[in-house]
């Protein structure tokens, strides 16, 4: 299972314009590797660094198993609106970890647009047949 990003490598530094201290724009993603068998995917980004505890920045789910980059239905942010919320760590902390959890599914979550950060995450354990994870760090 795998995703990529061309804007940055597995491990590496969020460029500074997908976070809040520039433009604030969706990562580029690419899809690839998806286990035979996958109806649907899921994508979970989240800080498990975050001062609060585990922060999700963006949720999509029900995504085409043979789409190439993650596009379907959009969930809910941990801030409780629909889209991608921007790395935005405190200044000064040490580099937070952003996790982009890719998850195929054997079946399609059936949540209706706009659905909960815990909700699209307990849907996508529940239907896993793999996952996938690409790992970026950012600080201020």
């Amino acid at each position: 299972m795998g995703i990529t990003s061309s804007d940055f490598k597995p491990g590496g530094r969020l460029p500074r314009d997908e976070t809040c201290d520039g433009a604030g724009r969706k990562p580029s993603l690419t899809i690839g590797a998806v286990p035979r068998g996958t109806r649907a995917l899921a994508l979970i980004v989240h800080d498990p660094d975050a001062p609060a505890g585990d922060f999700t920045h963006w949720t999509l789910y029900d995504i085409p198993p043979r789409a190439k980059t993650p596009v379907g239905a959009t969930g809910l942010n941990q801030l409780g609106k629909a889209g991608y919320v921007p790395a935005c760590p405190p200044k000064g902390d040490k580099p937070h970890r952003y996790v982009f959890d890719l998850y195929a599914l054997r079946g399609r979550t059936l949540l209706p647009g706009g659905a909960r950060p815990d909700e699209v995450r307990k849907a996508a354990e529940r239907l896993a047949l793999g996952r996938g994870e690409l790992v970026a760090t950012y600080s201020r």
